[in-house]
């Protein structure tokens, strides 16, 4: 489904990515994974094409064919759904008029009708406008907007780290539930270990200066994905794959400060103390 061969990126001479390959096929979810500075929004542009002002050299391909032969500038007729960072609506408009500005007759477009079987709770708020939304709904709306076009392959940048710890377990079930439900491909950037590994079938993880690729993480934990695997052996294990790789013990221990003994004193509550 999609192919990066030896992908390289720079910003003048501050490279950004060094060598990057890998494969995703079709019907899985991907994670990128690494800390701020790594690479992770680049290369997702990378494969969009929409590299500028990046010097870009490797190949991206899309179903086999290269993404530089494919309509430039127009995501969506490469296959592509995208949901950038910060949910980017237009706030004057209302629900319903997000949606059927995307509305086509393509054949793997999705209906507003679609749309709202999907995401139910933008029904019931259809004549809201982008400001009245809330968290949640306002992510709900940029997921829907990015799958009316019937993409290949979707595309998500931090899709839920401006949520609410409750709000993101929704959203991330909500997520797999239409992947289930549609024949999609998803690759998404994320700093949480706990969503990536709830969420994905592999993990790229990346290291800095320039973003290489460290690792690339089959997830153990079994499929239907439910929270209360977050215990499970395999989850933990992959968790503790994870920190170990992001946060190696050298360099905690190179930033942790000396812990400096204190006495505690337990004292009776008939004790005259303040």
């Amino acid at each position: 489904m999609l192919s990066i061969e030896n992908l390289h990126s720079a910003y003048g001479e501050a490279h950004v990515l060094n060598g990057i390959s890998m494969q995703v096929k079709p019907g899985e979810i991907v994670a990128i994974l690494g800390r701020n500075g790594m690479g992770k929004t680049s290369l997702v542009r990378s494969i969009m094409n929409l590299s500028f002002p990046q010097k870009v050299s490797g190949t991206v391909s899309l179903s086999g064919t290269e993404i530089t032969k494919l309509a430039p500038y127009k995501i969506s007729a490469r296959g592509l759904g995208y949901v950038p960072q910060g949910r980017r609506l237009f706030e004057s408009l209302t629900v319903l008029e997000h949606l059927k500005i995307l509305e086509t007759t393509d054949s793997n477009a999705w209906s507003v009708e679609r749309a709202f079987k999907e995401f139910p709770r933008l029904e019931e708020r259809k004549f809201h406008r982008g400001n009245q939304l809330s968290g949640g709904e306002r992510q709900m709306l940029a997921i829907a907007r990015a799958l009316m076009t019937g993409p290949k392959i979707l595309l998500m940048d931090e899709p839920f780290g401006a949520l609410d710890a409750q709000t993101r377990a929704k959203m991330q079930a909500h997520l797999l539930e239409i992947w289930r439900n549609i024949d999609i491909t998803i690759v998404f950037i994320t700093h949480d270990l706990d969503e990536a590994i709830f969420l994905a079938d592999r993990i790229l993880v990346l290291k800095a200066h320039p973003g290489e690729v460290m690792e690339l993480i089959e997830v153990p934990v079994p499929r239907p994905r439910h929270l209360n695997q977050n215990n499970s052996v395999e989850f933990l294990a992959t968790k503790a794959r994870l920190e170990a790789l992001i946060h190696p013990h050298e360099e905690l221990e190179k930033t942790e400060e000396p812990i400096t003994q204190r006495m505690i004193r337990f004292v009776n509550v008939a004790d005259n103390v303040e």
